[in-house]
């Protein structure tokens, strides 16, 4: 998304800030005081309350941290594995 638009836009409930998050492929703008996230689909911003998500920006970040160790509790044990079944 380009920046210049980024600053433009506003929250359509508070007119407040927006935060641009990215999550892999997939990205939102985030109102802060609002605590909703709008959709960003086919690089253009879904500015409507109905489509927005409730976000809480602490359990987005504990869901976060919980992801991580889970894919590196995988490769850990993926690892064990490999080594296991290699030949002696």
């Amino acid at each position: 998304m380009d920046n210049r638009l980024l600053d433009m836009l506003v929250c359509p409930i508070c007119k407040g800030p927006l935060e641009l998050l990215r999550q892999g492929a997939e990205r939102e703008l985030v109102c802060h005081a609002d605590r909703l996230a709008f959709p960003i689909r086919d690089g253009i911003p879904v500015m409507l309350e109905n489509e927005a998500r409730t976000y809480d920006a602490a359990a987005e970040a504990q869901a976060q941290k919980a992801a991580e160790v889970a894919a590196a509790v995988a490769s850990m044990t993926s690892a064990a594995e490999k080594s296991n079944s290699a030949p002696a």
